[in-house]
């Protein structure tokens, strides 16, 4: 069990910061402490008695400044948590001290309505976001499948792409976040705005060099995107029309692909199971006809759901990305997953790869941008058979050409492209002098 190593006056030095709410019982601390990040077998053992010393949650960024400052003053380590909808254990204290809850900082504070540019609060979830700009005719270019519960600073943290990848890339990609405001982590903690290049080293940085109160992100005009499903016989017949749609002249919000086996598990909700491959896709209105007619040549079977009701109960776009290994892990506990870019010769690498693992690999697909072209990320659902197992499957998968990005680590820099970023670690040196936010997870740092 762990025990506060705080001492009492420090902890009621916290409690007097007018605007701060802290938690001190052990559930509350235990609860602060995780995300999902028991998706991977491997994080479940490393993270699970990772624990906070106490957990506040400020109500201003005066708070946050106060938080900080005792922090420094202190030497406590400082973790800063969104929603915990993350999987790699982003928001997980390694080092116990203080977990920073950010969600009541949750305010849009503006709205340009003729470049579309929002600026709004580091724990203002983006599906209440997405509502907003619904109402202004506008919406998210990127979100989480976890969209309706996370938050915008957790997802520009801890996220990389997801729903709206096919079209806009990964959220490092100029053009996403247009600035950020930080407080930083020193003797007097300064309050920056960061434009556009100075931001960059803190998109996908696990908050591990600077907090993020406030951020602007561009946004894209609002589409009632039709939900389509097409289901194939064939695999490699599958995956052509999966590229064939993604590459067509027609606007896709997302473009997924299930290997038969996962369509056949998958909630009753989502469509009969027809024992075929299914490709989920949203697509502009005006691009239906021509999925149907690609999907019958094809041979395939198309179906258009009709508009996406993301405002009611759950849509297409919760059976993709992460969420299908979500549902895949509610049937059986024993699934985990991977994280790959796919190397141009898709169905070489993928059928490569089947032929040795079988049904312990089990293929999701979907299309990306990636440097402006279409590319297959994969995110398939694997069997957990031990550490050694998967090491060989991560081994296999990049002698196939793929580059991966491990879900099982806890490093930025693993998790990622393997490099350290020279940009990401200066950024920690000027806002975070000592090493104290959220240590232990900034590769380049710990050198």
């Amino acid at each position: 069990m762990h025990h506060s190593s705080l001492p009492n006056e420090l902890i009621n030095e916290f409690q007097s910061i007018s605007g701060l709410k802290v938690f001190k019982k052990t559930k509350e601390k235990e609860r602060f402490s995780r995300d999902f990040y028991d998706y991977s077998p491997v994080l479940k053992k490393r993270l699970e008695n990772c624990c906070a010393d106490l957990v506040v949650q400020p109500n201003s960024v005066e708070d946050v400044i106060s938080v900080a400052q005792l922090c420094y003053r202190e030497d406590i380590p400082l973790t800063l948590r969104g929603a915990g909808t993350g999987n790699y254990g982003q928001c997980v204290p390694l080092r116990s001290g203080v977990v920073m809850v950010m969600s009541s900082l949750n305010n849009i504070r503006d709205f340009n309505s003729s470049t579309g540019f929002v600026t709004v609060e580091a724990g203002c979830l983006m599906g209440d976001l997405d509502k907003y700009l619904f109402s202004k005719e506008r919406q998210l270019r990127l979100l989480p499948s976890t969209w309706r519960s996370a938050s915008v600073a957790g997802f520009v943290a801890g996220g990389s792409g997801g729903i709206g990848s096919v079209r806009w890339g990964f959220l490092r990609d100029p053009g996403h976040l247009l600035s950020l405001e930080v407080v930083t982590v020193e003797e007097q903690p300064r309050k920056l705005c960061l434009e556009a290049d100075a931001a960059e080293a803190l998109n996908h940085a696990y908050g591990t060099n600077g907090i993020i109160t406030a951020l602007t992100l561009a946004t894209a005009p609002s589409v009632a995107w039709q939900e389509v499903a097409i289901d194939c016989r064939d695999w490699p017949r599958a995956v052509e029309l999966l590229l064939d749609c993604a590459r067509a002249a027609v606007d896709l919000h997302l473009c997924s692909l299930l290997e038969k086996q996962i369509v056949d598990l998958l909630p009753a909700w989502s469509g009969p199971s027809t024992g075929r491959h299914r490709l989920l896709i949203l697509v502009n209105p005006d691009g239906v006809s021509t999925l149907e007619r690609m999907a019958i040549a094809a041979g395939a079977s198309f179906k258009c759901l009709g508009s996406e009701k993301a405002k009611t109960g759950s849509g297409l776009r919760e059976l993709t990305w992460n969420h299908t290994t979500l549902h895949m892990r509610a049937i059986n506990s024993d699934w985990t997953y991977l994280q790959m870019l796919l190397p141009l010769c898709e169905l070489e690498s993928m059928s490569l790869l089947k032929n040795k693992w079988g049904d312990d690999l089990l293929w999701h697909i979907e299309v990306v941008r990636q440097q402006g072209v279409q590319r297959l990320a994969a995110l398939p659902i694997v069997r957990w058979q031990g550490q050694a197992f998967l090491e060989e499957l991560i081994a296999d998968c990049k002698n196939a050409g793929a580059i991966m990005f491990n879900p099982h680590v806890i490093t930025v820099e693993d998790g990622g492209l393997g490099v350290i970023d020279g940009n990401q670690v200066h950024a920690k040196h000027c806002f975070d002098p000592k090493g104290l936010l959220n240590p232990g997870k900034l590769k380049g740092w710990m050198k």
